[in-house]
């Protein structure tokens, strides 16, 4: 098969939320449309020990709820689906906005009864930020929730963004009858107790008298009311204003219990874009070039807990990836070959010979690796836009058991180095600080830490209110700074000076008296 039907075939997508939406029972109702798994989990319910194929952390399956982002690949209609399973609890944020600029678009859950939530807008401006298409799906519709009308108009006015009903809902809750496809102009009836479509009817001229017979006659009439009211008020669906992240076409259905979800897949592969140019900082590298280029959005350690492995996660920008073919570090400046590259299922991985634009691999990492890193057959190249954001939350990190602290020391660089945190060191008073964006954080580092790596940290309380990183191009300036603030200095694990400013007024007065200093509040990894 040539090179650009490759392309074409890719599909690389994020499902994103806020927490409980259902994003991970999404992800498994699509997995088992493409056949890459047999049984879904059921995520929350601990009676079935079997938990979501996404969700494969011990801690995952404890709280029930996603803390790293996963990655999964199977195909479906003639397509190759790369899915990233996201974090929706906002103190993994970082995790999710990250993912992000390894797709190509995204596909936005949200549930029926709560509408737009905060973490949702706050991922549909990194969405609208890059200009990168997006699906809605409004979940959960066997339960009872707000009009459909209302949730358009939630939707627009949350995210900013126009839409267009692809299917609509024939009532909810206990009454829910199933949606009328508009996309196919089908009629997916729902029987509560199966778990799948019990009956798709081809349905194009819904004022046929049929349709009475299927649904019973007030609901029929409200159905057309509601078609004649979307057709009038809703722009035509236009695939061009989807690509260019102007239009969100709208579904409706309830992954818990498989409806919708095949009709949502099998519009996606249809109209989603396959991989699109990458802006680097020297250019924008298109997919169809020949040579390969890549960069790496993310970093995990232990994905196997028998081997201490880290594996970094590859978006494949242009070209073709080879197994054992010599690539470019360009951090590095020097020439890597990679014995046992590999594609994922959640946890369980294979060792893949190629790959495409598109596509996303994990390459076994010993410390050679960072966030933001690229990898080139030759050139010079350099990815932007991986931001790290200033933490909010601080804590000091203490050895609570004297005779692991190498196991401590090596379980905190590999965390860090996944971004899960970020690690400073004052220059003080030499102790080490880890500053989160949320209180959760600590859990799963302590949590990992323990389990992962056998050592035992205790955390105690500092009171700090912002870290900045500062640069300026006055030495005498930024020497004076340093003094002066000694007390709050530290190097972060680049060792670029961080200032840690520990009240809003601090730092307010400290950019005054400081004029020649910049501030950063992310640092570009």
């Amino acid at each position: 098969m040539s090179y650009s039907k490759e392309i074409e075939k890719r599909r690389t997508f994020a499902i994103v939320s806020h927490p409980d939406a259902g994003k991970t029972t999404l992800t498994e109702k699509l997995l088992l449309f493409g056949g890459a798994i047999h049984v879904a989990g059921a995520v929350k319910s601990n009676k079935i020990r079997k938990t979501a194929t996404s969700d494969w952390m011990e801690i995952e399956k404890q709280r029930g709820i996603s803390v790293a982002t996963s990655v999964m690949a199977f195909d479906y209609a003639d397509h190759k689906i790369n899915i990233l399973d996201t974090p929706g609890h906002q103190d993994f944020a970082e995790d999710t906005f990250r993912t992000l600029t390894a797709v190509d678009s995204v596909i936005i859950v949200i549930d029926a009864a709560k509408g737009v939530e905060t973490q949702t807008r706050k991922l549909m401006e990194v969405c609208r930020m890059r200009k990168t298409p997006v699906i809605v799906f409004v979940n959960k519709m066997d339960r009872e929730g707000k009009d459909p009308f209302d949730l358009m108009d939630d939707v627009e006015e949350e995210l900013k963004i126009s839409v267009r009903p692809l299917s609509w809902p024939i009532d909810m809750g206990q009454r829910f009858k199933g949606v009328y496809n508009i996309f196919e102009g089908k009629l997916d009836l729902y029987t509560p107790s199966k778990q799948y479509v019990t009956e798709s009817v081809e349905f194009k001229d819904i004022s046929s008298p049929e349709l009475e017979k299927h649904i019973g006659d007030s609901l029929a009439q409200k159905l057309r009311t509601d078609i004649e009211l979307i057709e009038g008020v809703y722009p035509d669906f236009d695939v061009e204003a989807y690509l260019r992240g102007d239009l969100a076409p709208v579904f409706f259905g309830s992954a818990l219990n498989n409806f919708g979800v095949k009709e949502l897949l099998d519009c996606f592969v249809r109209i989603a874009p396959s991989p699109r140019p990458v802006q680097a900082i020297e250019r924008v590298v298109d997919p169809e070039e020949e040579a390969f280029t890549g960069f790496i959005f993310k970093i995990h350690a232990n994905m196997d807990p028998n081997h201490r492995s880290c594996i970094a996660f590859v978006k494949i920008c242009s070209g073709r990836f080879e197994r054992n073919a010599n690539y470019k570090h360009v951090r590095f400046n020097k020439q890597m070959r990679f014995s046992s590259p590999t594609a994922f299922m959640a946890q369980k991985k294979e060792t893949v010979d190629e790959a495409f634009a598109g596509d996303i691999i994990g390459l076994p990492d010993t410390g050679n690796f960072k966030i933001g890193d690229t990898l080139t057959s030759g050139e010079e190249l350099h990815f932007k836009g991986l931001p790290s954001f200033s933490p909010e939350m601080f804590k000091y990190i203490e050895n609570a058991d004297p005779m692991k602290s190498k196991q401590l020391a090596k379980g905190v660089e590999q965390l860090m180095d996944e971004g899960v945190a970020q690690l400073f060191v004052n220059q003080f008073n030499g102790r080490k600080i880890i500053g989160t964006v949320g209180q959760l954080q600590f859990e799963v580092i302590q949590y990992r830490l323990l389990h992962e790596y056998g050592a035992q940290c205790k955390w105690e309380p500092i009171s700090l209110y912002k870290a900045c990183w500062i640069e300026s191009e006055n030495a005498a300036m930024l020497e004076n700074f340093k003094k002066r603030k000694s007390q709050y200095m530290a190097l972060d694990k680049e060792g670029r000076d961080v200032y840690l400013a520990d009240s809003a007024y601090v730092l307010t007065m400290a950019q005054n008296d400081f004029p020649d200093i910049k501030f950063h509040f992310t640092s570009e990894f």
